[in-house]
């Protein structure tokens, strides 16, 4: 049988169970044929065989994201990012509005996404007053990059039906100032609650779905496990499965229950369905029933056991109580799903631990994979309980490099077990790493390059205890991804039989020096077997 493509001279990464690294691969169809050293493989070649010679370079498992914002990434596109470099400060972002404003028909939303205080010259939000010079005929929202708080003008507020008399929201906040108005700024659950009103439509959901997967793809993401957007649930799982069955979204999807809106709701009505997890193929799969337990790292507004190291009478927000939490999920786990929640603080860590362990009393099943998404503050004695209660971790280990500064201010010491992995490691804790994009940058390199290195933007001890390997790394980006989607059959590594999914850095991995990793780049991305992105390579015949 010869092969579509044979790849020879590399430096393979096969993520196998004995971590083998070998020479060369084969793929037909849309599986691997053969992996091996170069005359193993050298016999699948034919007439009408590509033959391409990494000279080197390494070629990974594709790599799988096992918590990101699919659609949350790509709607961002569309709006006003201020992650653009020519946004450095708030009259800078003003006089994007007021472009947008004048070109936008009046009523529809003027949105603005990435927005980081303490990145703008002036260090702070913009007040409403502000927001309503730029206009009161549009609604304006600015997210901030956490996605857990926004500020809006009076007109967002009044569409969302906000007035000095509307109440907090469990889990949210609406900030007033000392009159009892409306700042605009929405904290937690009342910023989720807002886009029930702020929202995108089909139409451009779908356009940026079709952005985001190439560039995802671009980055070598082969698959994700996207963990929820704004709006109702179910209609977002229909965009999403409408662009695969297109081919508008090229990578592979196993989808979590959850929204950014409404979790409890989405669950409930996917349980009354008779959906589960599993359902699917390996193209579209149902994950986790998926609540929000706490708030975000950076805000700060995750649910610590002790106060905030900046503020002593701060410990976060919790969106619900144990015993509700206990109900919602346990029934999920009842009924046969994967169960998981957002629990960023080892307050919220806690109560998940918690949540899972009276659902096993309740209903024992053996292999269950329940999962925590983030798990930011995990505190040893927290290890000890998820070891013992056979739950994966997805940690996020861009977020040390991207917000270590900001966490050594807000957490102290506790960042030497935030995101641990080597705690993980040591103690046979199964983790899958993760972006949270559009939180930080979805490129797994530099989520390898900060789990390998363990330092901050700016060059401080980011917890360097909790360094390992770069083969580690990257066996977090690939195999444990699908392990944690019960797909470590067909995907996750390099092997024979399994699907032909597979990307291709220009440079060798291995050798390189560890603070250069983020710096290497993603040449081709193959999915399915085929080629889906790909730089000219001078060395294919």
């Amino acid at each position: 049988m010869h092969a579509d493509i044979v790849f020879t001279n590399g430096e393979v990464v096969t993520v196998d169970k004995n971590d083998s690294i070998v020479e060369a691969v084969a793929i037909k169809d849309n599986i691997i044929l053969a992996v091996g050293k170069n005359d193993e493989v050298e016999g699948y070649i034919g007439v009408g065989t590509k033959v391409i010679d990494l000279e080197g370079k390494s070629l990974l498992p594709g790599f799988i994201d096992a918590h990101m914002h699919l659609t949350i990434y790509g709607t961002n596109l569309l709006g006003i990012s201020c992650a653009s470099p020519d946004i450095q400060s708030l009259e800078d972002l003003f006089s994007e509005m007021k472009k947008r404003a004048r070109t936008t028909p009046k009523g529809e939303w003027i949105r603005v996404t990435s927005f980081n205080e303490n990145a703008m010259e002036e260090k702070r939000f913009p007040t409403i007053q502000e927001l309503d010079a730029i206009s009161t005929e549009h609604p304006i929202v600015i997210i901030r990059v956490c996605n857990h708080t926004s500020i809006a003008n009076n007109k967002a507020l009044e569409l969302a039906g906000i007035t000095r008399e509307t109440e907090n929201p469990t889990g949210g906040e609406i900030e007033r100032d000392s009159s009892g108005d409306a700042t605009g700024k929405m904290i937690e659950n009342a910023h989720m609650q807002l886009f029930t009103v702020a929202d995108y439509s089909a139409e451009e959901i779908e356009k940026g779905l079709q952005l985001a997967s190439q560039i995802f793809v671009e980055s070598g993401i082969t698959s994700v496990h996207d963990a929820g957007s704004y709006g109702w649930g179910p209609d977002n799982l229909h965009l999403i499965k409408k662009g695969i069955d297109s081919g508008d979204i090229k990578n592979r999807v196993y989808t979590l229950i959850g929204s950014l809106t409404d979790s409890e709701a989405f669950v409930r009505h996917m349980i009354d369905e008779g959906v589960v997890t599993g359902d699917g193929d390996e193209w579209f799969k149902i994950g986790p029933a998926k609540l929000f337990t706490d708030g975000s790292s950076t805000g700060p507004t995750l649910a610590t056991r002790e106060p905030y190291d900046s503020d002593p009478t701060d410990t976060g927000i919790l969106y619900y109580d144990q015993d509700r939490m206990n109900e919602i999920l346990g029934e999920a786990h009842s009924k046969g799903y994967q169960i998981t929640a957002h629990a960023q603080g080892d307050r919220a860590i806690e109560m998940v631990l918690n949540c899972i362990e009276h659902a096993l009393e309740q209903h024992p099943r053996a292999d269950h994979r329940h999962r925590i998404e983030h798990a930011g503050i995990a505190s040893p004695d927290l290890q000890e309980r998820m070891k013992n209660l056979g739950v994966i971790v997805i940690p996020n280990p861009a977020f040390i490099y991207v917000n270590g500064d900001s966490y050594l201010e807000y957490y102290g010491d506790r960042v030497d077990v935030m995101y641990p992995a080597n705690d993980y490691l040591q103690k046979g804790i199964p983790f899958a790493f993760a972006s949270d994009t559009p939180v930080v940058e979805h490129n797994p390199l530099l989520g390898i390059h900060a789990a390998v290195n363990r330092r901050t933007v700016s060059g401080q001890d980011g917890g360097v205890k909790q360094r390992i390997t770069v083969r580690e790394a990257i066996k977090a980006y690939t195999f444990m991804g699908a392990y944690a989607s019960f797909d470590e059959q067909i995907k996750g590594s390099i092997e024979v039989g399994k699907l032909a999914d597979l990307v291709l850095l220009n440079d060798s991995i291995l050798s390189v020096d560890p603070d250069k990793i983020k710096d290497l780049s993603v040449v081709m991305t193959i999915i399915d077997g085929k080629v889906q992105y790909e730089k000219p390579l001078s060395h294919a015949k």
